[in-house]
């Protein structure tokens, strides 16, 4: 059995979090968002854009499908994970400046604010291919 401590040693402690949050979403948000929130009032947002209805349930799924495989990825360290952590917190950041401008709440200004501070985490996972083994 694994040392726990020598576990958490594998990834920064920002990667642990965002391993962790992913692990929340798949196995205690998401299950209620998709299976027990009615399909009326479910939303779901990709892009920026917020969907509705069928579509919010289907991208609800693609949510967990994506945090599931990257908490999995982060808890492995595969060189995946690396990637699709990049690609999937690059598109949140693209998704929070976009967001405000779409639905009318805030302006530039706010969109700006969000998308800087979800863009963090992002360059952060973006600059931390080596810890993956990700080859270049």
């Amino acid at each position: 059995m694994p040392d726990l401590k020598t576990e958490w040693a594998k990834r920064s402690w920002w990667m642990n979090l965002i391993m962790l949050f992913s692990a929340y979403m798949v196995i205690i948000y998401t299950p209620f968002d998709v299976g027990l929130k009615p399909i009326a009032e479910d939303e779901d947002v990709w892009f920026g854009y917020t969907f509705t209805g069928v579509a919010a349930k289907v991208g609800g799924l693609l949510h967990t499908i994506v945090y599931g495989a990257l908490a999995w990825g982060l808890w492995k360290m595969r060189p995946w994970a690396w990637w699709l952590g990049s690609l999937y917190l690059t598109q949140v950041a693209l998704a929070m400046f976009l967001w405000p401008l779409f639905n009318d709440r805030g302006g530039i200004l706010t969109a700006a604010i969000a998308g800087g501070l979800f863009a963090i985490p992002a360059v952060a996972f973006w600059m931390a291919r080596d810890q993956f083994g990700a080859s270049r």
